[in-house]
């Protein structure tokens, strides 16, 4: 071998321990900007909306009858942050100054001070039980630490405080764990009866008396009494999926609280609700399970078929029910005929040409309020013409056809007496119809129709159709704008105690709101109701 072959034969073995080096060196660098990549992306404020829900170690404290539980699963103290990073760039100070004013007057309601005495060592998980017992009707809160030391050291200082603003301490042990309770305030607050009990060093129980905090440590001794142990409940909550908070609701606090209908929340077969809310960005998300112990007793609400396809109209609210002539069936026993069949009543009380067509509908029944008045879209040949006609002629109205542009159009009108200089009889358009390839379409007047053709005015409204459907089967839906959903969550009583809390008036925040119930389904453990929500915040 001459020299400049053993020159070639070094040189590849040389350059193998260098590529081999650099290789590794590379690799480490991905390795490394991976990990930071995944640090980072973990500790993003928008981590906040994929929490996987689940039942926390509280819910071991909570009764299975508690009138509300509302189980917090993302991390209090990264809030403003998430509101600020799906915040618009011009609000985004806003938006984090409205939820840390929030969260402040959340706690604030439990006397305590989030900033000063809790967001040092306050875990990721709270949960806030109230209970309307005859005996110990009240609240308890429970807060887990980041650390072992933060509670204890949080206890101490707190009742230390208050023992010297004059509050007296008692002292004892109940079911081997210690409890303090006492009845006083900060200087300058009310005083209230207040009782702590640290779990394991790193779960605290407050609560509104001692009698409250007992029964919530009787309660986690007994696995067929607490919410931990309620097998449907693990169901409910697992397919529920992802969300940052799960609330649980019984019927008493379904009607004084959310302001269920009185005929839904007291039905003895009425188990109570659980439900999860989930950020997406700037759209709060809520999905449920409204149950029962046992068999509705009524045959099984159909699922809705959508008429959306080739829909138009600009509409301020639209609605797709589906058998709306058996919501207004006054004999009905179905929850869901219970609920919505009286307001579905009460929207066409003053509008009897559109209750002609709806309470003769088998459904679906697309129905759009627009400016130019109503709007409704229903299948070929439901309800028929002649039906609908028989019951506007009861109403003294006469139908005449029209004809123009390749279609024809039936037309009921009333006639009415004109008054002024020229006194003559004029006829009162109450409702018209026409046919299409797919749909048969009715309307309060011809504009009104004529916007069925407006496919681009309709946008807005099927896309929160689209987000309900991405993930739930709706048998009765309602989709309203801004205006209307302002107006509908202002007398909602939950909205007024939110704004409360936040300290502000919030309906200006509101952009929209799609609510959706599904087709009663039977599960292990009785029928369940599935209901969804989508408030869009700007």
């Amino acid at each position: 071998m001459d020299k400049d072959e053993a020159i070639r034969e070094r040189r590849p073995m040389k350059a193998r321990p260098f590529l081999s080096a650099a290789g590794a060196a590379l690799l480490s660098l991905l390795l490394l900007a991976a990990g930071l990549l995944w640090t980072m992306d973990r500790q993003s404020p928008l981590q906040l909306a994929e929490q996987p829900l689940h039942l926390p170690r509280a819910a071991r404290f909570v009764p299975r009858d508690a009138d509300l539980s509302l189980h917090w699963l993302a991390d209090p103290v990264r809030l403003p942050a998430y509101a600020q990073a799906v915040a618009p760039a011009s609000q985004r100070r806003d938006a984090r100054d409205g939820a840390r004013q929030w969260r402040e007057g959340v706690f604030a309601l439990a006397g305590l001070q989030f900033a000063v005495e809790l967001e040092p060592w306050l875990g990721e998980e709270v949960s806030l039980t109230l209970t309307d017992g005859v005996s110990h009707a009240g609240w308890v809160l429970a807060l887990t630490s980041r650390d072992h030391d933060g509670a204890r050291r949080f206890l101490q200082r707190f009742w230390q405080t208050r023992s010297l603003a004059g509050t007296d301490l008692q002292i004892s042990s109940y079911r081997g764990i210690g409890v303090i309770s006492g009845q006083g305030a900060l200087v300058g607050h009310d005083p209230q009866p207040l009782a702590t009990a640290l779990i394991d060093d790193d779960l605290l129980l407050v609560a509104s008396g001692r009698g409250v905090l007992e029964q919530a440590l009787d309660v986690s001794q007994l696995p067929d009494q607490h919410q931990l142990g309620d097998q449907r409940l693990q169901r409910q909550v697992a397919e529920l999926g992802q969300g940052v908070a799960l609330l649980t609701a019984s019927p008493h606090a379904l009607e004084h609280w959310l302001q269920l209908p009185e005929r839904v929340a007291q039905r003895d077969d009425l188990s109570g609700l659980v439900a999860s809310l989930r950020p997406e960005g700037a759209t709060l998300a809520v999905d449920g399970r409204l149950g029962f112990r046992q068999s509705l007793g009524a045959d099984p609400w159909p699922g809705l078929k959508d008429l959306t396809a080739s829909a138009g109209g600009h509409a301020r609210w639209l609605a797709q029910l589906q058998s709306p002539a058996r919501l207004l069936d006054p004999s009905e026993s179905h929850p869901l005929a219970q609920w919505f069949g009286p307001e579905l009543e009460k929207r066409l009380a003053d509008q009897p040409s559109a209750e002609a067509v709806v309470g003769a509908d088998d459904g679906p029944l697309l129905w759009q309020d627009q400016p130019e008045g109503w709007l409704l879209a229903t299948r070929p040949q439901s309800p028929a013409r002649d039906v609908v006609d028989a019951r506007l002629q009861e109403q003294g109205l006469t139908r005449s056809e029209l004809e123009g542009d390749g279609e024809v159009l039936s037309v009921w009108t009333r006639l009415v007496r004109q008054r002024g200089r020229q006194p003559g009889v004029d006829a009162q358009l109450a409702a018209a119809q026409v046919r299409d390839a797919s749909l048969n379409w009715w309307g309060e007047s011809l504009v009104a129709l004529a916007q069925r053709q407006n496919g681009r005015a309709l946008q807005p409204r099927l896309n929160q159709w689209q987000e309900l459907t991405a993930s739930s089967q709706p048998a009765q839906a309602l989709l309203l704008a801004e205006d209307p959903a302002r107006s509908l969550l202002g007398r909602w009583r939950p909205w007024a105690l939110l704004q409360v809390m936040a300290g502000r008036p919030l309906l200006n925040q509101v952009r929209g709101l799609a609510v959706a119930v599904d087709a009663d389904r039977q599960e292990e453990g009785g029928p369940e109701i599935p209901l969804h929500a989508r408030l869009q915040l700007g």
